[in-house]
């Protein structure tokens, strides 16, 4: 399959139960990280269990772009000859981001405090996806951004040649623009303070910690209070990344819903800014078991034992639990759809600007396999048909969404009538090894012609 090539469809058909062991790829937003700290070191930094999805590969790509001496070295063991904070140099030629709008908003707030300018742009999908949220507090900084209409790419970012560090409250709970102004902060003299009301994932503060930045957190009347202090000298590191759990979802959820299914999933990471789809699913009744609990690379982790799970219940989601699951939402609707009762979803407002509109996305899905939906601007609704009754039988858009994609085919190996998504390429972007993973467990796919 290819994120930028032409459209491929799949078909999935209900089987016999998944069993084995899912080894799921690293996980996304700690490979990101991982090449733009190295990238921000003085010294070699070694990563192993990278995920070569595309979106990785087009951050390590930038940061070649800006001077860092990336090198793959086989199966997920890179490493990274950084340049230092403030050292990037300006790129030769425009940063295709292709798909990832993670690497697309950290590694503008990267080079947001350094006085060069960089061209972003990124594939269909990317392109339609708002990048204000993340301009609008590098303005702050001293920075500049010249985008199309609406403050989309492509975009020209021209950095600070005298930064100011900035105090910034969060509007909207986004690790990714928490991220990009705690990256812009590196190089930015005195101390750069992000307030966030409710906590997003928080491995750009391990990380910062970790390469040897000064960083608080406080817990205020405000909320959470990050202060980094600006212009340290990053130190090399050691990183092993730690299981995705946002790929793991997919395995995961896929073995709840399909009959007699019993499958291991090792060394996930257990996150506490990360796990929110989990709680969810044991709060619905799921038979999952959390093994051998331990701490990988900074990063607790455990093993997963999943069973098939009949007698799941339709809940209500804590929509302040939004944060630590919010692109686990696709996938959960496909499980809440083979409960029993109403799932309700609310805060969930940010699922209508991702890849794609995925509550949007979702819904029509959902309704073209015969489940009831409802839906409006902050929340989705399902009602769930219980254990093999949903019909399927449906084509269902993918909209360029790898996550959308994925969601559509674990629901169509539990269906009674199979499930086709118009495109599976975008899957390559996040999970390169998803159709060989789910066949391995004994799923029905299948490639069609175009």
């Amino acid at each position: 399959m290819s994120g930028h090539g032409d459209a491929q469809p799949m078909k999935s058909a209900r089987g016999g139960p998944l069993r084995g062991v899912a080894e799921v790829p690293g996980d996304k937003s700690i490979s990101h990280r991982a090449l733009i700290f190295g990238a921000m070191a003085v010294g070699e930094t070694r990563i192993s269990g990278l995920l070569e999805g595309q979106d990785v590969l087009d951050t390590a790509k930038a940061m070649r772009a800006f001077g860092a001496n990336v090198t793959r070295h086989g199966d997920g063991v890179w490493t990274v000859n950084g340049v230092g904070v403030g050292g990037f140099s300006e790129p030769a030629d425009v940063l295709d981001v292709g798909n990832s709008g993670t690497g697309a908003r950290l590694i503008m707030g990267t080079m947001a405090t350094t006085p060069i300018t960089a061209t972003f742009t990124g594939d269909a999908s990317l392109r339609k996806r708002p990048m204000g949220r993340v301009t609008d507090p590098l303005h702050l900084f001293g920075a500049r951004a010249y985008g199309r209409q609406g403050g989309r790419l492509p975009m020209t970012i021209v950095g600070a040649a005298h930064p100011v560090p900035v105090r910034y409250a969060l509007p909207v709970a986004s690790a990714q623009v928490k991220s990009a102004v705690l990256l812009a902060g590196l190089n930015a003299p005195g101390e750069t303070v992000v307030i966030e009301r409710e906590p997003t994932r928080d491995h750009s503060e391990r990380m910062l910690l970790g390469f040897g930045a000064r960083l608080v957190v406080e817990k205020t009347a405000e909320g959470h209070v990050i202060t980094l202090t600006g212009q340290p000298d990053l130190r090399p590191q050691v990183v092993a990344v730690p299981r995705d759990p946002s790929s793991a979802a997919f395995p995961v959820c896929a073995a709840l819903i399909v009959d007699g299914s019993d499958i291991t999933v090792p060394g996930v990471s257990q996150n506490l800014t990360r796990n929110g789809l989990y709680l969810t699913l044991v709060e619905m009744g799921a038979e999952i078991e959390f093994l051998h609990p331990r701490e990988e690379g900074g990063e607790p982790v455990a093993d997963l034992r999943v069973r098939f799970s009949g007698s799941m219940q339709g809940i209500e989601v804590p929509p302040e639990r939004a944060p630590s699951m919010i692109d686990e939402y696709p996938i959960l609707s496909v499980v809440a759809a083979f409960a029993t009762g109403r799932t309700v979803m609310r805060g969930v407002k940010e699922l209508r600007v991702k890849e794609s509109d995925r509550i949007d996305a979702m819904a029509r899905g959902l309704e073209a396999c015969g489940v009831r939906v409802e839906e409006d601007a902050d929340t989705l609704i399902v009602h769930g048909m219980g254990p093999g009754g949903v019909p399927g039988g449906a084509t269902c858009a993918t909209h360029l969404d790898h996550r959308i994609a994925m969601s559509f085919l674990c629901l169509g190996m539990a269906a009674q009538r199979p499930v086709t998504v118009d495109d599976a390429s975008p899957i390559l972007t996040s999970f390169p090894i998803f159709e060989g993973l789910m066949t391995g467990l004994g799923a029905d796919l299948q490639r069609l012609a175009v």
